[in-house]
């Protein structure tokens, strides 16, 4: 790192452990350092870049929108809000739409709505059972919903009313409905605690019981969601349909946006429940209805889901030829077990080679590469992964 970075990395929070190298310019599946050093990059912002870095259309869609109008305040229509509301309820089972600016403030939002059905239609109940694993954010009550080791305690204390069940045991979840009972919330692949997919059956199972028992399901598709799992929405490949949904990462290519999606039967919001100074600016959707698009794009999906097919299969045959553990997940969001507590390792001697990776755990490796990664692209990852792994070992 040259001198400059070097003092003044130390004006950011230290938030988390940063190698010292600083980005500065990046193409499609590859960044570039202050160095002009080159990486793959598996992990795309945690799967913000959907489409990887600065992809045209987005950046084309910026420049556009920034030089007719900005953000005229969020109490007023903008042309491109409504358009990606209009792209995102018609190729959904929703009705409406809220935009935010990040995944926790959408599934804030997603709590909020269903305690203000719960407030109108069901007594006032409020709990909302989650998950023990799963990650829904970082503010106060998206950390209670969430169900990470600790969580409970380090900003103790908890926003309450997050009973926690375990992912795929229907019974778990059956227990701990009560008349307090208001929805259930889950991920439909738990991203954060090892790209855990829930089972077709368990996401059938739960549609029943929020049946039975007049409850709301809320699918936090904040990382599942904008093809990330091989169709637009990870929800549409379990036969079910939540009432409320979420999104974010992928869904702004790179800027920062959210959704929460609802049914009209549950969309019960009054003036002043729910807002946001940067709610729906007309600069960020833009780059909303450029990526959608592109999502949707003849042959779009098909060539991501086999860019999914061809990595799962390379660490596949990674993991049998190292004898590692089990490959997991849905389309470009794959996990490797490693059997081990070498993750950490590996991913600081892969940045080495030229290869960004995500180690989740330290005995789990999680791949997020862009959906539009070509064939060229999936084997030179796979051949500097095996280098590195013949390393380490």
């Amino acid at each position: 790192m040259n001198t400059e970075l070097a003092h003044t990395k130390n004006y950011l929070m230290t938030t988390t452990s940063r190698p010292d190298i600083a980005f500065v310019r990046g193409e499609g599946s590859y960044l570039f350092d202050q160095n002009n050093h080159r990486y793959l990059d598996w992990v795309q912002g945690w799967a913000v870049n959907c489409l990887g870095h600065s992809p045209d259309v987005v950046v084309q869609a910026l420049c556009k929108q920034a030089s007719k109008l900005i953000n005229p305040g969020p109490a007023f229509y903008n042309g491109p809000a409504l358009e990606l509301a209009g792209l995102l309820t018609s190729n959904s089972c929703f009705d409406q739409v809220f935009f935010g600016s990040s995944g926790a403030e959408a599934n804030e939002g997603a709590i909020k709505l269903a305690r203000k059905w719960g407030q109108k239609f069901k007594n006032g109940a409020f709990e909302i059972i989650t998950f023990t694993n799963g990650f829904h954010g970082r503010t106060l009550a998206t950390m209670s919903a969430s169900g990470k080791a600790g969580w409970d305690t380090i900003f103790s204390p908890q926003v309450d009313g997050f009973p926690k069940a375990l992912l795929n045991d229907l019974d778990s979840v059956r227990s701990l409905i009560s008349t307090n009972t208001v929805a259930i919330m889950l991920e439909p692949v738990q991203g954060e605690a090892g790209v855990i997919p829930a089972s077709p059956d368990f996401l059938m199972g739960l549609r029943t019981l929020c049946e039975e028992n007049d409850l709301l399901l809320i699918a936090d598709e904040v990382q599942t969601g904008c093809g990330r799992t091989g169709t637009l929405f990870a929800y549409e490949q379990y036969g079910i349909e939540p009432d409320i949904m979420t999104l974010g990462k992928g869904l702004g290519g790179g800027v920062p946006i959210s959704a929460l999606l609802a049914k009209q039967s549950c969309a019960c919001f009054e003036y002043g429940d729910q807002g946001g100074t940067f709610s729906g600016t007309p600069l960020i959707t833009a780059a909303g209805v450029a990526v959608i698009q592109a999502l949707l794009s003849d042959g779009f999906l098909h060539a991501a889901r086999q860019a999914g097919l061809q990595l799962a299969e390379g660490l596949s045959a990674i993991s049998s030829e190292f004898s590692l553990g089990e490959v997991r997940g849905k389309g470009l969001l794959l996990a490797l077990e490693l059997g081990n507590n070498t993750g950490p390792e590996i991913v600081s001697l892969a940045r080495e080679y030229g290869l960004l990776l995500n180690a989740l755990r330290s005995h789990c490796l999680r791949f997020m590469p862009a959906l539009n990664s070509t064939p060229a692209e999936i084997d030179e990852g796979l051949s500097l992964l095996k280098r590195v792994l013949s390393e380490v070992k």
